[in-house]
């Protein structure tokens, strides 16, 4: 199970920092992954980290903006993000994903940019 919390309505140029909480699962061993989609659009893959926290990567839009990270020992996967856009309103989703051992999605949490 994934359960995403820290969305909300933001300003232009502010921050939110969204976390995801993982049960159920050896979630260490697994990617995790934070994708979004906005109305309209198709679910877009943004960051993802590796199972170690070792090796991250971020699709254009976001690079110098986000940071994703993870906590192993809590079970836990953060995306802090900084200078938001209206752009980047969407609905947030962590995944979990490992060859072999399927997949999990959390249920979304909703990131609003407007002023």
């Amino acid at each position: 199970q994934l359960v995403e919390s820290g969305g909300g309505l933001v300003q232009p140029g502010g921050s939110l920092r969204l976390s995801c909480a993982a049960s159920g699962f050896t979630f260490n061993i697994y990617i995790m992954n934070w994708y979004r989609q906005a109305p309209g659009k198709e679910r877009e893959l943004v960051a993802s980290i590796n199972s170690a926290g070792g090796s991250t990567s971020y699709v254009d839009s976001v690079k110098g903006r986000f940071t994703i990270s993870r906590d192993n020992a809590k079970n836990t996967v953060d995306l802090q993000m900084n200078s938001l856009k209206p752009e980047d309103t969407a609905v947030y989703y962590c995944q979990a994903i490992k060859t072999g051992r399927g997949t999990y999605w959390g249920q979304g949490t909703q990131v609003t940019v407007s002023s």
